[in-house]
């Protein structure tokens, strides 16, 4: 079992990073050839999700149907005034499985991994648990 801690540099109130080379590199590095990969975000208004990495406007659209969706203001009680990025985390969720074989994270074709921020801009961090072996 291997264990890294990424940044994650954000710089809106709402954005996806594309950390899919980071973790790709962690798994590269690692030796670990199967197995599994785990992402997991310690944030209680970010999360991590899998989704298409090809076009960027499929970032835009899930971005702009959430912020909609789950606005900002909205007479919620939380007086730190993030409600809404506490939802959409609960939405997105804190953490991702990938399997890992032949050294490579079995991801689909057009699929990325994204940090995703609710509550920026912030510096944040991911945690990369890959279990498995050579």
């Amino acid at each position: 079992m291997t264990h890294t801690v990424i940044s994650v540099r954000t710089h809106e109130r709402t954005e996806f990073v594309d950390i899919t080379g980071k973790v790709t590199s962690a798994v590269s590095s690692s030796g670990v050839t199967r197995g599994i990969c785990s992402v997991f975000v310690p944030h209680t208004t970010a999360g991590v999700t899998i989704n298409e990495a090809a076009d960027p406007d499929v970032v835009k659209d899930i971005l702009e149907k959430l912020n909609r969706v789950i606005p900002f203001q909205n007479g919620y009680a939380h007086r730190e005034g993030n409600s809404a990025a506490h939802i959409k985390t609960t939405l997105t969720g804190s953490s991702v499985t990938i399997p890992i074989d032949n050294g490579s994270l079995q991801l689909g074709t057009w699929q990325g991994i994204y940090f995703c921020e609710f509550d920026g801009p912030r510096s944040r961090t991911a945690s990369i648990t890959l279990i498995g072996g050579t």
